[in-house]
């Protein structure tokens, strides 16, 4: 089945197989006879909408906030946006982590590291901490694997050191998060999982008009790639676990994935932009467990000290052994 359907009628962008509308212009996407019956995502309007001129990060603000700065980057050139039609999530999962145990966290995480500058904890400039909703994709699939490899394991006797093996795995994945952030990487975006997505809420229970939601950046089109790769991974790393016993080698495996199907959710995360020493930071929280990942100086001055004591440690060795031979 192709990834597209078709493109829209207005804006000529391509529309994907379970889009309900167009992601660029909110127009209904035409739906095959045999899709008809078929469960998809549904639009809402965003209001107070707003976009980075820092970052380009696309996202709608609490009606009643002042002094509107980007939680992303810190930057305060936002551009206001007219209200829009938008993809609306199938589930919200709340906040549980509290703005003053995000703070704390976000202190101890600063005073951690041994390259990070002794002062960090102490000097770092926080622009603000935000909680945001940010949106991701929630995919699942079934997948059916062949596999080979050569495991170190070999009857006694054998006259090699290494035995082929091979065989099939049938797997079933679910809650497979991929990020629809512009703003984040997929690197941040994936430390900060994983979330309980039973503790999701419908969006009618949650309200979205007086926070900061983020928008959904990364179409559904260009999630699925990076899910299929999640999957083979995750196939790869099962099959050796479960089958190839001992040290395995030239593990190769060929995963046809089906059924895969996805749904649009906001997740909670908590997002911070400091200031070292006029150079610009981020610091992200799970807004439900509290795990935590961010972007943090190294100090030059350990880094020298260290080299420094290397080479020392190396010339004090050479000359050891010249003065002994």
């Amino acid at each position: 089945m192709s990834d597209l359907i078709t493109k829209c009628e207005v804006c000529q962008s391509l529309v994907d197989e379970e889009d309900l509308f167009c992601a660029n212009c909110g127009t209904e996407a035409p739906k095959r006879e045999e899709e008809r019956d078929k469960p998809t995502d549904s639009a809402r309007v965003a209001r107070h909408n707003f976009e980075c001129s820092g970052c380009g990060a696309s996202m709608s603000y609490d009606a009643e906030a002042e002094g509107l700065r980007c939680p992303f980057c810190g930057s305060v050139d936002m551009r206001q946006k007219e209200d829009a039609k938008i993809l609306a999530p199938s589930r919200v999962v709340p906040f549980q982590f509290s703005r003053s145990e995000a703070d704390s966290a976000m202190r101890r995480w600063l005073g951690r590291g041994f390259w990070r500058p002794g002062d960090l904890a102490r000097q770092a400039d926080v622009v603000k901490m935000t909680p945001v909703y940010v949106p991701y994709w929630v995919f699942e699939a079934t997948t059916h694997t062949h596999w080979t490899a050569d495991t170190s394991q070999t009857p006694m006797g054998a006259r090699g050191d290494w035995r082929p093996l091979s065989g099939e795995h049938r797997g079933s994945y679910s809650g497979l998060l991929i990020g629809a952030s512009g703003a984040l990487s997929p690197r941040e975006t994936a430390a900060i999982c994983p979330f309980d997505l039973g503790a999701g809420k419908t969006p009618d229970e949650i309200d979205l008009e007086n926070v900061t939601v983020e928008q959904f950046s990364r179409p559904r089109k260009y999630a699925r790639p990076l899910a299929r790769q999640g999957l083979e991974q995750s196939e790869a790393a099962t099959c050796q676990s479960r089958y190839v016993p001992d040290r395995a080698r030239n593990v190769h495996t060929n995963v046809r994935i089906e059924s895969m199907s996805s749904e649009p959710v906001l997740l909670p995360v908590w997002i911070m932009a400091y200031r070292y020493r006029d150079k610009l930071f981020r610091f992200l929280i799970n807004g439900q467990s509290g795990r935590a990942t961010g972007q943090a100086p190294i100090s030059l001055t350990k880094i020298l000290v260290a080299a420094g004591i290397g080479v020392l440690a190396i010339l004090s060795v050479l000359l050891l052994l010249a003065f002994l031979s």
